[in-house]
């Protein structure tokens, strides 16, 4: 059996006396699109904090193909491989759409920003961020300003963001929060196009969408993981239907 992309062992987050994430046991395997989905409050932004390491973990093991990544920077589990993208758009505003891409790919190779207008003539990051523009279809906006693009170009900006590394582990927000059913449909033929031979994390609150893109769901509720299983099979779930009284999982 193959090594998983992520596994989480045991995995706690205490706030003061308060423990929001109670003990996650989770493997996620290579090239899977897993999907976390849990009633409001159920610790979902939490746990993607503690993989992508913006949360400290309080108790339990993270590991990234094999490596326990627990106490590593975000930078640093950044040039292993996984990258994340956030709820709110996360994008500099005043730059083009290529100048993010372009910054985002120097990033990852571990450039710093004081160097970033220097560097123009680095032709590997050039044709990297040349090419993610194409996949996410933003090269007719190239050097539009970031902050005057639609909502729907915004995140897919920001998907580009989240890829540029090439990374193969992706972790994504609420990608289709605040789209339109139009909206939502191009966003997810984006994901899965250029997540193909990758492995994506999703916390998502449209159904529509996890049922549609997940391999795999987990149901995390009051910071436990209830269930782990297809789409087909959390559907009928009992104790998942609990947890969402019954409405949220009927929607296509």
């Amino acid at each position: 059996m193959s090594t998983p992309a992520i596994r989480l062992t045991g995995l706690k987050k205490r706030f003061g006396a308060s423990e929001i994430i109670r003990g996650v046991d989770l493997d996620i395997r290579p090239g899977e699109r897993h999907a976390i989905i849990g009633p409001n409050g159920a610790g979902k932004s939490t746990l993607f904090h503690l993989i992508s390491a913006r949360t400290p973990v309080s108790e339990g093991a993270i590991e990234l193909k094999g490596e326990n990544v627990v106490g590593l920077k975000p930078f640093e589990i950044n040039r292993k491989g996984l990258s994340r993208s956030f709820q709110i758009t996360n994008i500099f505003h005043n730059l083009s759409v290529f100048e993010n891409l372009r910054c985002a790919v120097l990033w990852s190779l571990g450039y710093r920003y004081s160097f970033w207008q220097r560097l123009a003539g680095l032709k590997d990051a050039q044709l990297r961020a040349e090419a993610v523009m194409e996949d996410i279809g933003l090269a007719r906006r190239r050097d539009t300003p970031a902050g005057i693009l639609s909502y729907a170009e915004q995140r897919a900006l920001e998907i580009g963001i989240t890829i540029a590394s090439g990374a193969d582990v992706i972790l994504l927000d609420e990608p289709t929060a605040g789209m339109s059913n139009n909206e939502t449909e191009a966003a997810v033929a984006l994901i899965r196009r250029v997540t193909e031979g990758k492995t994506l994390v999703m916390v998502e609150h449209d159904m529509g969408v996890v049922f549609g893109l997940a391999d795999r769901i987990s149901v995390l509720v009051y910071g436990q993981i209830i269930a782990t299983d297809t789409p087909a099979a959390i559907r009928s779930n009992a104790a998942v239907q609990e947890a969402y009284l019954g409405t949220s999982l009927n929607h296509d």
